[in-house]
């Protein structure tokens, strides 16, 4: 059987995930067969031209044409726009994939995971840290109780594309359609890592930063003399209603402390993200600019020893390269479609699924609960 995917989206995601369907029959020759069947936007042109570099069979401009005649449907469009059209695919049985955070607010991520649960049809919320190597590597190791008791759990994601304040505008500073900014865009990943890896989020405290308040409409005319009268022309702004920046204590289960950390806004750091775990026998620091590494201190040692999580023994490893031979961040995306694709296949369980976006949703509302309040937040 093939599966037929529609993708609603074509840009940056888009682009990741078509890369990686590209990808699949290369490598892992034991995933099912796939056809890249519709791509779904509303630029008919740009949709066109897009579909054609990305290897899509057609086109749609109404995901609600197509939800019901794929066989996995992947939400890839701003966060305000993930809550209907994947609805509206499981309400017709068809497994979903949509990008994180699961929604733009807490109840559309609730009515999202409750679709699912009433579908009965797997789902995926895109957390593709999840598929790196040397976390999956990470997570055997605390599985296995190398580092003994957990005591704490710190992650950071730090970028600078917003330094500047004469960047642009776009939807991923609007409240409305992303819910929130570093919180929810970067948060998110280091949100789903901790649970991965650790446990959940019982509270937290949180703090959130807006630093620039206003930025230029891209395509708004630039100031200059006009050619009568000599007035400037008015450059058009819009405000800026989510956060910039963010950090919160929280505590998880089983009473780990933990720190979490996010900015677009920390001159120098392009696409850091990057966790330390400490336990009572040893640990462990993985960052995102180096994910074919993994740092370990074991009980006994003086310092931390450098793995590089490239042998054909270590997660995934077997179906690329010869061992030693660098993986990038775009091989994450394969294996998190191999294991989303194989499991609709199969009819197995898979995870992070709506219920674990669900979760995170959960905690980036108390974060900004508490930041509204000022105090502690049990994580509901």
């Amino acid at each position: 059987m093939t599966l037929k995917v529609g993708v609603l989206g074509y840009r940056f995601m888009g682009k990741a995930h078509a890369n990686a369907l590209a990808r699949l029959p290369m490598f892992f020759p034991d995933a099912p067969d796939v056809e890249r069947h519709v791509l779904v936007g509303r630029d008919e042109a740009a949709l066109a031209d897009a579909a054609d570099r990305l290897g899509f069979e057609t086109t749609a401009t109404d995901w609600a044409d197509v939800v019901d005649e794929v066989d996995a449907f992947y939400n890839l469009g701003p966060n305000h726009v993930h809550a209907e059209p994947s609805i509206a695919a499981l309400e017709a049985g068809t497994p979903v994939l949509s990008e994180k955070p699961l929604a733009n607010d807490l109840e559309s991520a609730e009515r999202m995971a409750e679709a699912a649960e009433s579908a009965g049809v797997p789902t995926a919320t895109a957390f593709n840290y999840r598929f790196v190597p040397a976390l999956r590597y990470a997570k055997n190791l605390i599985e296995d109780g190398e580092l003994g008791e957990i005591h704490h759990f710190r992650g950071r994601y730090l970028q600078d594309w917003l330094v500047d304040p004469e960047a642009p505008w776009s939807w991923r500073n609007s409240e409305e359609m992303a819910g929130s900014g570093a919180l929810g865009d970067l948060g998110a990943h280091t949100i789903d890592l901790a649970r991965f890896l650790v446990g959940d989020l019982e509270r937290v405290s949180g703090h959130c930063r807006t630093f620039v308040d206003e930025r230029p409409v891209e395509d708004s005319e630039t100031p200059e003399k006009s050619r009568e009268g000599g007035e400037t022309a008015e450059r058009e702004t819009r405000e800026v209603t989510v956060d910039d920046a963010y950090s919160a204590q929280a505590e998880l289960e089983g009473g780990v402390m933990a720190t979490f950390e996010a900015s677009r806004f920390a001159n120098g750091h392009k696409n850091d993200h990057a966790i330390e775990i400490h336990g009572s026998e040893g640990s462990l620091k993985f960052s995102l600019e180096r994910l074919n590494e993994l740092e370990v201190l074991r009980d006994g040692n003086r310092g931390y020893e450098t793995i590089l999580v490239t042998d054909a023994d270590d997660p995934y490893v077997e179906h690329w390269w010869p061992p030693g031979h660098v993986l990038g961040w775009e091989h994450t995306f394969v294996h998190e479609n191999y294991e989303f694709l194989s499991a609709i296949d199969s009819g197995d369980e898979y995870h992070p699924d709506f219920d674990d976006g669900l979760a995170v949703q959960r905690a980036l509302a108390a974060i900004q609960e508490s930041d509204e309040r000022g105090e502690w937040v049990a994580v509901e």
